[in-house]
């Protein structure tokens, strides 16, 4: 399928470990923030390599003697954007990687009956810079209507959308296949691709509700 070569689920035992802890459904809300802080550091790490960031060589002074370096570019534009209210628990720690990227936030709600995403607020640019390096967090992709959605509304203001990276922690097939059809130049990175959803257009196994486990709240 196409969708196999833009999903990176990276094999890194840290994020197999957080991911465990996330889907205890007996870890307590505490550490359940912790744990999405922490699989969101190294999830974006995996999601920056490989060229995606640009830089800039460049000849530096050591204490000792002259030496060539490498740095990301500061003209490069960057920004992060995580989809409310779930992709807040993954903002520490993508920040932590990436802490000169411009913040703007998305909001959808999901109707429970159609599975509808609908936007509540919207706090993008009405353009956005070409070549913008832009990194969504959105801990689930289940049903793909709101990714669908943040990606409508980053295209029509100029986003590339191979120069997006879209970092979540649990992903289904319906998903993935529709922004694959979409988008089939868009790169995720995800903690695990799971085997489905149920009836109510939830991820199974999954790890429950994002929101709700981050913030405590039912």
């Amino acid at each position: 399928m196409a969708m196999q070569l833009r999903i990176h689920v990276p094999p890194h035992p840290l994020i197999k470990h957080w991911l465990g802890v996330l889907r205890d459904t007996n870890t307590p809300s505490a550490v359940f923030r912790s744990a999405m802080t922490e699989i969101g550091r190294w999830l974006t790490y995996e999601a920056i390599r490989n060229e995606w960031l640009a830089t800039v060589d460049t000849t530096i002074e050591t204490p000792l003697a002259p030496c060539p370096a490498t740095f990301i570019d500061p003209e490069m534009p960057l920004m992060v954007v995580p989809i409310l209210r779930a992709g807040l628990a993954l903002m520490e720690g993508v920040q932590a990687a990436l802490p000169t990227a411009a913040v703007y936030h998305l909001g959808f709600v999901r109707d429970e009956e159609t599975l509808d995403a609908t936007c509540y607020l919207n706090k993008l640019p009405d353009q956005i810079p070409p070549h913008t390096r832009v990194l969504i967090s959105e801990p689930m992709l289940a049903t793909g209507g709101t990714m669908m959605a943040t990606m409508a509304e980053l295209t029509k203001r100029g986003v590339d959308p191979s120069l997006v990276r879209i970092v979540s922690v649990v992903t289904a097939p319906p998903a993935l296949q529709k922004l694959a059809e979409a988008y089939p130049q868009l790169v995720i990175y995800a903690g695990i691709i799971d085997e489905g959803l149920d009836e109510n257009g939830f991820i199974v196994p999954g790890l429950g509700d994002a929101g709700d486990r981050t913030f405590g709240t039912n």
